[in-house]
């Protein structure tokens, strides 16, 4: 090979590896151009259905008085509550659950030698979803009343519910959209640039908290239910070329 062609491949391989390095360096400087920032919002917000569950029992050793007993017991709940000002749109029963109860003589070696049968045991379940929230609330500390009645009425703390979530998401993403932008532009003028387009957007978990409560975030979103007040939450990382 004449000396002239080799010089010729050597200057374009050295030509080619130049702009190599330099699209490389150029690419790099671009990279590193890049605004990232984290934008927050939160809102208050009330919550506009209730439900509540109470559940009683009878026990005889006659299954038909034990079920007659459960279902007084029944009207005498369904009257109560209504007296209360709950709808009958808004209480359902459950079916009866039914079991038997034994007592189980054990030897000496621990082993169940016989069997006692001590009755039936028959239980039901009330439950009560109102979208008047205030109203139902207090019921549900009242309701031992029923034991004055002869009702032994357990009644479990009540679960509250907003039905209107999409909304509220949708307003603290365009607020978390909004101060995330607001920071970048903030970090931008401060560095002697300005904000480019928008390369990326991630959304974060989207958080329910009680109101004023030192509730932690979950990793896959807290949804409280135990709270009538609320604090949403949400987050968004946005990253952001910079000119």
């Amino acid at each position: 090979m004449k000396p002239v062609a080799v010089a010729a491949i050597i200057g374009l391989c050295a030509i080619i590896a130049f702009a190599v390095v330099a699209n490389a360096y150029k690419y790099r400087s671009k990279t590193q151009e890049t605004i990232v920032v984290t934008g927050l919002a939160e809102k208050d917000f009330g919550s506009n259905l209730v439900v509540w569950n109470g559940s009683y029992s009878r026990k005889a050793f006659d299954l038909k008085s034990a079920y007659s007993e459960l279902k007084a017991d029944e009207s005498t709940i369904h009257a109560y509550l209504n007296g209360k000002g709950v709808n009958n749109s808004e209480i359902e029963f459950s079916a009866v659950n039914i079991s038997k109860d034994f007592t189980q003589n054990t030897g000496a070696d621990g082993r169940v030698e016989s069997q006692v049968f001590n009755g039936y045991t028959l239980q039901q379940t009330v439950t009560i979803k109102s979208a008047n929230v205030n109203k139902i609330d207090p019921i549900s500390r009242q309701a031992t009343e029923l034991i004055e009645k002869g009702i032994e009425f357990s009644s479990a703390v009540p679960a509250f519910y907003n039905t209107n979530l999409k909304t509220v998401k949708m307003e603290l993403l365009g607020k978390a959209s909004a101060d995330a932008k607001a920071r970048a532009e903030t970090i931008a003028e401060n560095s002697g640039s300005s904000l480019g387009n928008l390369k990326k957007a991630t959304m974060g978990v989207f958080q329910i908290t009680g109101k004023n409560t030192n509730e932690d975030y979950s990793y896959g979103g807290a949804f409280n239910t135990s709270s009538k007040n609320k604090t949403g939450s949400i987050t968004i990382r946005m990253e952001f070329e910079a000119d």
